[in-house]
């Protein structure tokens, strides 16, 4: 379920205000991975258990003669490419606290950093990662006390995110037939109904869909964090037969609300002169608009959960791949195999600074 993050709650919704069912792709390509690559994921776990791999740098390394080199490539390509995934998340949470406390624009608002609430999220986060994922070193990399935090989370924000659609389906509007029908009825929203692309175009872009998918598919496998969760994390390969049915299951739920919302937000702005909202906020707009301020809380508390839990278990990830593959093997050439055991306590110290520094860039 650390799949889901920011976006899911708040980008997809987005995306579905700007161009219909184009949000789907991103959650198909997973579906497909755990429906009909699940025995490829059941043998990755074995391959783990048998090399003690701790994360996919190292696995990828291992299927080429444990290159070193090859695992630092990985390393620094995951690192580049997770610096400003994280940034979305902490954008969200900072964006989301901002429209909660002080209205909508506030979240744009310049100011000196140090009253940035940006900063202060992203130190707390460190704390957490800190605590939950290097409080001592395991061979196994495997950390209980991080994967019940993020089933947890899972459960919140989806929970959060299906209260959010209930309330404007059956709370807005009589039911999600009204939403769609009036929808229909409008010319501008008539597109986001079809499987059209961007702008309105009424041909369908196959390519673009099933290219969307394909890297859906890949990422859920290959992702840092989705890796920690699946294969490193596993404590039971039986558990990836009971994923193959039910991560479906719970992207399927977790999605079912997207396009009523989405729809629903902009002809509700539209309604009261306020089309230019923000659709990405409209989960909690929508509640804040229309004085229910408890729900509106409660779906702050899912968007912070499904960004929390992600960078959580992205820089636990990132910092031992960061770590294992790059620091402690340039320590070990500089100092000398004989030296090895004063470096004993480096590698928590490395992960530690690895994680500060990752979320503050």
């Amino acid at each position: 379920g650390v799949y889901c993050t920011a976006w899911t709650y708040f980008g997809s919704v987005g995306r579905a205000a700007s161009s219909g069912l184009w949000f789907l792709p991103i959650y198909l390509g997973p579906t497909l991975a755990m429906l009909l690559a699940w025995p490829v994921l059941r043998k990755m776990i074995r391959i783990a258990r048998q090399y003690r791999i701790t994360s996919i740098a190292d696995f990828i390394a291992s299927r080429y003669g444990k290159s070193r080199g090859l695992a630092a490539l990985v390393t620094v390509i995951a690192l580049v490419g997770i610096l400003p995934y994280v940034a979305l998340q902490l954008k969200a949470i900072a964006s989301g606290y901002a429209l909660l406390t002080t209205g909508p624009g506030a979240a744009h608002a310049g100011g000196p950093w140090w009253r940035d609430s940006t900063l202060y999220f992203a130190l707390a986060l460190a704390g957490f990662t800190i605590a939950f994922g290097t409080r001592h070193l395991d061979t196994s990399e495997r950390h209980e006390g991080m994967v019940a935090a993020i089933a947890l989370e899972s459960v919140v924000k989806l929970l959060a995110f299906m209260a959010v659609g209930v309330f404007v389906c059956w709370g807005l509007f009589d039911s999600p037939g009204e939403i769609f029908a009036q929808a229909a009825a409008r010319a501008d929203l008539q597109p986001l109904l079809g499987l059209g692309g961007t702008g309105g175009d009424a041909r369908f872009a196959g390519g673009q869909w099933f290219a969307l998918t394909l890297l859906a598919m890949l990422s859920v496998i290959f992702l840092p964090r989705q890796f920690q969760v699946m294969v490193v994390e596993n404590v039971d390969e039986r558990h990836v037969k009971r994923a193959s049915w039910a991560f479906p299951l719970y992207l399927l739920l977790i999605n079912l609300f997207v396009l009523p919302i989405a729809l629903g937000g902009l002809l509700h702005f539209a309604s009261v002169g306020q089309g230019g909202a923000d659709p990405e906020t409209f989960v909690l707009s929508l509640p804040l608009a229309n004085g229910a301020h408890g729900l509106a809380l409660v779906a702050f508390i899912g968007g912070l959960s499904a960004a929390t839990g992600m960078i959580i278990v992205e820089a636990i990830a990132v910092s031992t791949m960061v770590s294992n593959d790059l620091v402690m093997p340039l320590l070990l050439r500089l100092r000398g195999r004989h030296d090895a055991r004063d470096l004993s306590g480096t590698p928590l110290a490395v992960r530690r600074v690895v994680i500060v520094a990752l979320l503050l860039l």
